[in-house]
C-alpha cells in the first residue's frame, strides 16, 4: 500500500489496516553474522560494520546508532542501554549496565514540596535521569569490540541516515503521530524531530541533522562528546528550565557498569542468562525457578506435555509470573545503594516455597513479594558474528519519546526513567540523589552448557521478562526462532505490582488484568475469567502490548559447519538478515 498518504490519526479503525496475523515469514538462515531488528534500515547498519570485519558487538552499537534515526519514538542517546555479550573464544557472558542515576540534589522531599507524590510524571522533567546509552555505545566498542573497525566507522551508518534522511515506517510512523503533541509542548525545541512542524507520515523523509552532530561529537571525543561540553550543557539547561535539579557534574560523572550476570538453569538443560538489577531480568528467572518447582512438586503437570496456549499452559505461567514479579517489583532497586538478596531469591529452597502458592484450579487471589532472608517502549535487537560470538542489546527512551523534551541543537528527546521511583522512603526502590531506578529493558542470552543456544529478548515495558519466558519455552517445545515470536503472548498488565494495589490492598499486591493476542480463543480467555483471571483481548495497533522480539539461534550443520537461525518480531516493522 503506498505508505505515505496514510494519516494514522485520521484511520477511524487503524486495526483493519493492520492485519498482519496470523503471517509467514520465514526463518532466515546465514553462516557468518545475522542481525536482527526492529527497523531494516538499521538491520542493515549492523551487516555494514560485519562486512568491514567487526564483531557482533562492534555492530551492535551500529545498529543501536542506526535505530535512533529510524525508530526515535522508542530509543536513542537519551536513554539508557543494556547488553549481554557471549565471547565464543572463552565461552563466558559478560553484562554491561548503561543506565543513568539521578541527580544528585533530587530527593523525595524536593519533589513532595512540587505537589509530586507515589511517582514523577512521565513528563516532568525531573524524571530524567542521566543518559546512558552514549556511555553504553563507546564501552560496548571498548570492551566487547573487536579492534578491527573504528569508532568512526561503527558510527558512520548513522551519521549517513541521519544527513541523509530516512523514510518513516508504518508502526514508528503511527507511534510518532501519537506523540506529535508532546514533542511540541515538551520543550521550545521540538522542530528538530518534526517535520514542517509535524510528526512524519509513513514513507516520508525526515532527516536529523542535529542528531549527526552530537553523533559526531561522540565519535570525535568519546564520551566526553557527550557528558561535558556542548551537548551537556544543552541538557542541564533543558532540564533547569523546567524546574528540573540536573547539573553539569551529575552528567560530567556518569559510568556505565560491567557486572555479572545473574542467570538460572532450567529443567537442567538450558542456562538462561539476564542483566542483574537494577534490570528487571531477576522476574524471568524467578518465573523459570517457579515454574520448574510446580512442576517437579507435582502441583500441574509438565509444561511441555500440555496443549499450548491451552487454559491450563497460560494459568500456569501467568501465576508463576505474578509471583515473580511480587518479588522483583519490591527488591529490584539500585544495587549500589541498597542491598538485594539475589541468591536467596534464587535459591532452591525459596523457589519451591514461592511454587507452593500456586493451585492449578485458579488464582491466587493475594500475591505478595515474600521473604527470601527468612524462609515487574524499547528497542530490542540481537547481532551475531562469524566467530560464534553474540550481542544481545537494548535500548530505551522508556515511554516513547520518553519526556519529549530535546536539548537545544542535539536532535534527540530525553528520557523519562527516573518515573520508575518510588517515592516511598521506607522502599528499596526509594528515589535517592545519585541511585539508578528500578530499570524495564532486559537483554536475554540463553546457554546448552557452555555453548551458545539463543540470543533473544523482547521489548516493551513489563512485558519483557514475560516474553523472555513464552519464547524460550516456545524454543523448547520445538518452535523455529519465527515461530516462537509469531506465537500469541500474552502480557500481564503494567500495573503488576504497585506500592498500592487497585484493590486497596498491601503494598506488593497482585491483583491485575492479564491481556491475550488475538490467535487465543474468546472461548479460552473465558475458562480463565471462571479461573480467577482478569483476562481481556487485545487487537490491531493494541497488540503493541505484547512487545517485539528477535531472536537468533546456534544450530549445528552435520558437516560441524556453524549456522544461525534467526526470527524477527512481525508485531515491529523489521527483519532479521544475514550477512555473506
Amino acid at each position: 500500500m503506498s505508505s505515505i498518504k496514510i494519516d494514522w490519526s485520521k484511520v477511524e479503525n487503524p486495526e483493519l489496516v493492520f492485519q498482519r496475523f496470523p503471517s509467514r515469514r520465514s526463518v532466515v538462515y546465514g553462516t557468518k553474522g545475522i542481525v536482527s531488528s526492529s527497523q531494516p534500515l538499521a538491520t542493515e547498519a549492523g551487516l555494514e560494520i560485519l562486512r568491514k570485519g567487526g564483531n557482533a558487538a562492534d555492530a551492535a552499537v551500529a545498529t543501536s546508532a542506526a535505530l535512533n534515526v529510524t525508530e526515535p519514538s522508542c530509543c536513542g542517546i537519551g536513554g539508557d542501554a543494556f547488553c549481554l555479550f557471549y565471547d565464543a573464544k572463552t565461552k563466558s557472558v559478560r553484562a554491561l549496565n548503561g543506565s543513568g542515576r539521578a541527580p544528585k540534589r533530587l530527593d523525595i522531599d524536593y519533589l513532595n514540596s512540587r505537589g509530586v507524590y507515589n511517582r514523577i510524571p512521565l513528563t516532568d522533567l525531573n524524571s530524567v535521569t542521566v543518559p546512558g546509552a552514549a556511555a553504553a555505545w563507546v564501552d560496548t566498542i571498548e570492551n566487547f569490540g573487536s579492534g578491527a573497525v573504528s569508532r568512526a566507522d561503527i558510527f558512520a551508518p548513522a551519521i549517513r541516515l541521519a544527513e541523509e534522511g530516512v523514510p518513516v515506517s508504518e508502526i514508528h510512523g503511527w507511534a510518532w503521530q501519537k506523540s506529535e503533541d508532546l514533542i511540541k509542548n515538551a520543550s521550545p525545541n521540538g522542530d528538530e524531530m518534526l517535520l514542517n512542524g509535524k510528526a512524519p507520515l509513513p514513507g516520508q523523509v525526515i532527516q536529523l541533522p542535529n542528531l549527526a552532530k552530537t553523533f559526531r561529537e561522540v565519535v570525535e571525543k568519546g564520551k566526553d562528546g557527550f557528558y561535558r561540553g556542548r551537548i551537556a550543557e544543552a541538557i542541564v539547561e533543558v532540564i533547569k528550565s523546567q524546574g528540573g535539579l540536573m547539573e553539569l557534574d551529575d552528567l560530567a560523572e556518569h559510568t556505565t557498569s560491567l557486572v555479572e550476570p545473574i542467570k538460572y538453569t532450567y529443567a537442567g538443560e538450558v542456562t538462561l542468562y539476564e542483566c542483574p538489577p537494577n534490570g528487571q531480568g531477576l522476574t524471568a528467572l524467578l518465573a523459570l525457578g517457579i515454574l520448574e518447582n510446580i512442576q517437579q512438586q507435582g502441583l500441574s503437570r509438565p509444561l511441555l506435555e500440555m496443549e499450548h496456549n491451552s487454559p491450563e499452559y497460560l494459568h500456569t505461567l501467568i501465576e508463576a509470573l505474578r509471583l515473580a514479579f511480587a518479588d522483583s517489583q519490591y527488591y529490584v532497586t539500585d544495587p549500589d545503594v541498597e542491598h538485594i538478596p539475589l541468591k536467596e531469591l534464587l535459591s532452591k529452597e525459596y523457589l519451591a516455597s514461592r511454587a507452593r502458592l500456586f493451585s492449578s484450579k485458579g488464582t491466587n487471589p493475594r500475591v505478595v513479594h515474600g521473604n527470601p532472608t527468612n524462609s515487574s517502549d524499547t528497542v530490542y535487537f540481537s547481532v551475531t558474528d562469524q566467530w560464534g560470538n553474540a550481542c544481545s542489546y537494548i535500548q530505551s527512551n522508556y515511554a516513547g519519546f520518553g519526556t519529549g523534551a530535546i536539548p537545544k541543537g542535539c536532535g534527540f528527546t530525553l528520557q523519562n526513567r527516573g518515573s520508575g521511583f518510588v517515592l516511598d522512603k521506607n522502599h528499596p526502590n526509594a528515589l535517592k540523589g545519585g541511585k539508578r531506578p528500578y530499570h524495564t529493558i532486559i537483554p536475554a542470552l540463553a546457554t546448552r552448557g557452555d555453548e551458545l543456544f539463543l540470543s533473544y529478548g523482547v521489548m516493551g515495558g513489563f512485558m519483557q521478562p514475560q516474553g523472555h519466558v513464552q519464547v524460550l519455552l516456545n524454543i523448547l517445545r520445538g518452535f523455529s526462532p519465527q515461530a516462537a515470536l509469531d506465537a500469541p503472548r500474552f502480557c500481564i498488565s503494567a500495573g503488576t505490582p504497585d506500592a498500592e494495589s487497585k484493590s486497596g490492598g498491601a503494598a506488593g499486591d497482585v491483583n491485575s488484568e492479564v491481556y491475550f493476542e488475538e490467535g487465543i480463543s474468546a472461548e479460552i480467555v473465558k475458562r480463565l475469567r471462571d479461573m480467577g483471571h482478569d483476562a481481556r483481548q487485545v487487537g490491531g495497533f493494541e497488540r503493541g502490548l505484547m512487545g517485539r522480539g528477535q531472536v537468533i539461534q546456534k544450530l549445528q550443520d552435520p558437516s560441524g559447519k556453524l549456522v544461525w537461525a534467526a526470527g524477527s518480531d512481525l508485531r515491529a516493522d523489521g527483519h532479521a538478515a544475514a550477512q555473506i
